[in-house]
């Protein structure tokens, strides 16, 4: 009797210790690098935009984060890697709208809920842009041509992606229709558009600015929440009466099942790094603004946004 007490009490005592260093493990979180898997290849909006966030969030977090860029399959190669690591908190991963149009056209089974957000940190707001040659002045003038022509208005996109989505929401919000040519980049479409090959585009400012300054293309509206100091006479479709948002936004997600501590500490020390004003500098500069938003308002986001993609699922191809 005194053997059984005895080992029950060891057994307690291992146990009680074991949660202890648990933990203690947590508390203590990061003790040691975090590694940042970029689901895109070295060089693109993503990749630029994700170190600017790893080569400064080391005094906030208290440890190094190294990108590990693993392109492919429209960043599903790399976020499919990124779910399957240990659920710890030292891997990090990045999405954007990018995920939610892929699943619902069926290129991958992975969606924004298939892993744990921690903030959303860029945004990257879209135009819809125009060839200068064109009659449209103004957003209202290319509504009420595209609305006495359905389908008349080449808009290029890129297919079954985050470009289809932002026009298709525009078609939806006017009530108008286009017509859609595929391109595999921005670059590519911007290209077409000064060329004459389109009617319409969705571009941002790094593609179209120099090609609007310069008198080839012409910015009708944005999809920012108000006007930007880049562009301040370009209205945004808010003020012009559509609720629609039209920008890439990317946030920072743990593997599905990370504990909540660790969530926590990274969503705390990207705050921060969102209010240094040497960060935002860098992102502005890329092109990109600081959008902070935490766990929460991260995750009401990204539910609002599966809901559009699933609304105009038809109009994506899927």
């Amino acid at each position: 009797m005194l053997k059984r007490t005895a080992l029950a009490g060891l057994v307690t005592a291992v146990a009680a210790f074991g949660f202890v260093v648990g933990a203690s493990a947590q508390e203590d979180y990061p003790n040691r690098p975090v590694e940042f898997i970029v689901p895109w290849g070295p060089g693109g909006g993503s990749d630029t935009l994700m170190r600017i966030i790893a080569n400064n969030i080391e005094p906030h977090l208290g440890q190094p984060v190294a990108v590990i860029n693993m392109p492919g399959v429209s960043g599903t190669v790399g976020l499919q890697e990124a779910s399957r690591r240990d659920a710890d908190g030292y891997t990090i991963t990045q999405i954007h709208e990018g995920l939610l149009v892929a699943n619902e056209t069926g290129m991958t089974d992975l969606n924004w809920d298939s892993f744990m957000p921690v903030a959303l940190m860029t945004n990257s707001p879209q135009y819809l842009v125009v060839n200068a040659s064109s009659d449209w002045e103004t957003f209202e003038d290319f509504v009420e041509h595209a609305k006495e022509n359905p389908g008349s208005v080449r808009v290029g996109v890129t297919l079954g992606g985050v470009p289809h989505l932002h026009a298709a929401m525009i078609e939806e919000a006017a009530g108008i229709e286009f017509s859609y040519v595929g391109y595999e980049g921005t670059g590519e479409r911007i290209r077409a558009l000064v060329g004459g090959n389109l009617e319409a585009a969705i571009g941002d400012i790094a593609s179209s600015k120099q090609f609007v300054e310069n008198g080839d293309l012409r910015f009708l509206a944005v999809g920012a929440n108000e006007r930007l100091d880049e562009t301040p006479d370009v209205p945004t479709f808010k003020e012009l009466g559509h609720d629609i948002e039209l920008a890439v936004t990317r946030g920072i997600v743990l593997p599905e099942g990370s504990p909540e501590a660790a969530r926590d500490t990274l969503e705390a020390a990207l705050q921060e790094l969102s209010q240094d004003e040497e960060f935002v500098q860098q992102l502005n500069n890329a092109g990109a603004e600081a959008d902070f938003r935490g766990h929460e308002a991260y995750v009401d986001y990204l539910e609002n946004l599966e809901e559009t993609v699933t609304r105009l699922s038809a109009n994506l191809g899927g």
